[in-house]
């Protein structure tokens, strides 16, 4: 082995042979370990014969692409000082792009003994290359620049959450042998239903390699969300189908070649490693000290913002150098479009504090490779003051969990929750508009992964998440949920309607409310969790999409306020709307009313019906018509009522375009009195048109 080079991290293959790059801080010495194909034995070890500053870094000649290797670290076992050093230990390379084996639940893996009395202050020497997978020499031929995005602007976005495996598993349109798969998640039957939503952005949760947390595995369950990163590069193999890796570059291209981006759930802020107890897999045994954020005067422990058992040191400059060359390379080598980044806070968390202006945030916002990738926060972790709605830079849009309570407690019938409606239908301007942020910065949601489905909440009043074995104590205890008197599966005519009247109130308020829409995928179906609210380890029919019993009627509503939504910029407007005067006519951008057609008294500690009026604030683009305003009733009481149209300009008439007391949403039929009747508990959406009734 010569010397090589420091500047290439990971095993860079040329042609000739492959450059060897290992940071490693405090190392004594780091070794290269080559793996047979065969019966994955080790059969050679070099130690890297150079350090550059904190590289080590070596060059192997004749070695092939496709050879299996794994990386070795030296140095002092000392866990009181923060190190954990351990030889015995084979360690993944951060930086390899791709890996081949199955971690294995065993004690080996351990950098302690986990039966001594001393647990991690021990010392283990039992080899754990048997029992981990083994990195990879990649071919560079299968890493070419992946381009090509479909680039939506930010006010045009309709986000589907979905997760690879739990999409397609049940779909019977999708070939059995792609259920589970990347190539199944962009399979035709997939890109057929996304295209008929109207979805120009799928989000997709945790693609970077990741480990089954050990617990679980003792359980018999599994990491099924995937918020378990270990390999920061390496797309996780159990997702793979027939092409291997090469099939994510093919989901990749579909998706964009069907006018839809790509947004990966990215999780820098812990990994799988845990806390102290944790085992020793790659990034504790190749520097703790370094990669993770150690409890000042007792390193033996870890900082655990996150609540996962440690947080990863990104304001370490080799360690942030590792999360920016990751995102680089899954947008130009991948193609992706994007990230959500989960526990947000904890990225931007210096040794002072939350900083949106940390290291983290500094290095994104100057960086040209991500420069116009769509960027998302998750704007919270559990450290302290960790909640951090609407603190975000401009770059970024926001998780607005504010917006999904809201939207709940209102249809709910809580006190006081109209008057917060009116701030989220606005999208949350009191929490976002500073510092040149966008309306779209807002992230509207009624359900994610995390918590109940749509349905969910609309059938059950508290969890039910024993399936998770432990003891219905995990996931939110508070979903401001609603069960209509019956708890879960009910046969009931009436209950059964107005689960659904639930269900379509709260998807025309998302939909109808400025900032980003972001939809679960299944929610437009009717799919359920049986009440589960914290489904990260059921990867079973309980997790997955449940395709067979669809809800065709509400996936037909789905698509009409989506059409609705897509037709009407007024509704998806990029600033912020104060009851500004607009520049042409000098009339309000916002107006609010009660059902007698009177400005609304916000003050009424009983209010639970308004109306609201919007106009394109701006300059209308040349595409839209002057007159394009859209009047929203909101009826939460139970009795029908009777309301007064706004004064139209003349030659234009109201179109009253969605209602959903009608499963359906209604047809877009004309108003030429002044008034509708608005049934109890209903939403309805009325649209400013020509005289002639076309739509805009």
């Amino acid at each position: 082995m010569r010397s090589g080079t420091p500047h290439k991290l990971g095993a860079q293959l040329d042609g000739g042979g492959v450059n060897f790059g290992v940071f490693s801080e405090n190392a004594s010495k780091i070794e290269v370990c080559l793996f047979s194909r065969e019966d994955h034995s080790e059969i050679a070890r070099y130690a890297l014969p150079e350090r550059t500053g904190p590289i080590w870094h070596g060059y192997l000649e004749g070695l092939p692409a496709g050879a299996l290797y794994g990386l070795r670290a030296h140095g002092t076992y000392a866990p009181e000082n923060g190190h954990r050093f351990n030889p015995h230990k084979l360690l993944l390379d951060p930086y390899t792009r791709e890996i081949e084996g199955k971690w294995s639940n065993v004690h080996h893996v351990f950098g302690y003994d986990p039966a001594s009395s001393a647990l991690d202050l021990s010392f283990d020497t039992r080899d754990s290359a048997p029992f981990v997978p083994k990195s990879v020499v990649s071919d560079p031929s299968l890493f070419t620049p992946l381009g090509n995005h479909p680039g939506h602007p930010w006010e045009e976005a309709f986000i589907y959450e979905t997760h690879v495996k739990g999409m397609t598993m049940e779909h019977p349109g999708v070939d059995a042998a792609l259920r589970g798969t990347y190539e199944g998640l962009a399979s035709e039957p997939v890109l057929e239903h996304l295209q008929k939503l109207g979805v120009t952005t799928v989000e997709i949760m945790p693609v970077h390699a990741f480990v089954d947390d050990s617990f679980l595995l003792d359980k018999g369950l599994k990491n099924y969300w995937g918020y378990n990163s270990i390999g920061f590069f390496a797309a996780e193999p159990r997702y793979f189908g027939p092409a291997g890796i090469a099939g994510f570059r093919e989901m990749v291209r579909r998706f964009h070649a069907a006018g839809i981006e790509v947004i990966l759930d990215v999780v820098y802020n812990h990994t799988a490693e845990g806390d102290h107890r944790g085992p020793t897999l790659c990034f504790r045994g190749l520097d703790n000290a370094s990669y993770y954020r150690l409890i000042n005067g007792q390193p033996r422990y870890y900082v655990n913002d996150t609540g996962c058992g440690n947080t990863v040191n990104i304001s370490h400059p080799q360690v942030l150098r590792l999360v920016m060359d990751s995102l680089r390379y899954w947008v130009t080598v991948m193609g992706i479009d994007g990230f959500r980044f989960d526990l947000a806070t904890t990225l931007g968390r210096e040794h002072h504090g939350f900083d949106p202006n940390g290291s983290f945030f500094d290095a994104l916002r100057q960086d040209p490779v991500l420069a116009g990738v769509k960027l998302i926060a998750e704007p919270w972790d559990i450290g302290p003051g960790g909640y951090r709605l609407g603190e975000f830079t401009p770059e970024f849009a926001e998780w607005n969990d504010t917006a999904r309570d809201t939207f709940r407690k209102f249809w709910r019938g809580d006190a006081h929750a109209a008057q917060e409606l009116g701030a989220r239908l606005l999208g949350s301007a009191e929490k976002f508009d500073r510092n040149g942020r966008r309306a779209w910065s807002s992230i509207n949601f009624v359900a994610s992964h995390d918590g109940f489905t749509l349905n969910d909440v609309a059938a059950y009043a508290k969890r039910h998440n024993d399936a998770n074995l432990e003891n219905n104590q995990d996931g939110h205890a508070a979903n401001y949920s609603d069960n209509f008197g019956v708890e879960g599966r009910t046969g009931d005519p009436d209950i059964l309607a107005r689960r659904q009247r639930r269900k379509r109130n709260m998807l025309a308020t998302l939909f109808l409310s400025q900032g980003t829409p972001m939809l679960l995928a299944g929610d437009e179906i009717g799919n359920s969790q049986h009440g589960n609210n914290n489904a990260y380890c059921q990867d079973n029919p309980i997790g997955w999409v449940n395709w067979g019993d669809a809800d065709e009627d509400l996936l037909a509503f789905v698509q009409k306020l989506t059409a609705f939504r897509a037709a009407h910029s007024t509704v998806r407007q990029p600033y912020f709307l104060h009851a500004g005067r607009r520049p042409a006519d000098g009339l309000p951008d916002v107006e609010w009313w009660d059902l007698d057609g009177n400005p609304l008294n916000w003050r009424d500690p009983g209010l639970s019906s308004l109306c609201l009026l919007v106009r394109y604030a701006a300059e209308a683009p040349d595409f839209m018509d002057e007159y394009d305003t859209v009047f929203v009733v909101f009826n939460r009481d139970t009795q029908r009522a009777h309301v007064t149209l706004p004064p139209k300009p003349e030659g234009t008439v109201w179109i009253h375009s969605i209602d959903t007391a009608n499963p359906s949403g209604g047809e877009a039929v004309p108003l030429t009195n002044g008034h509708l009747w608005v049934e109890g508990k209903s939403l309805n959406a009325l649209v400013l048109g020509f005289l002639q009734g076309s739509m805009l």
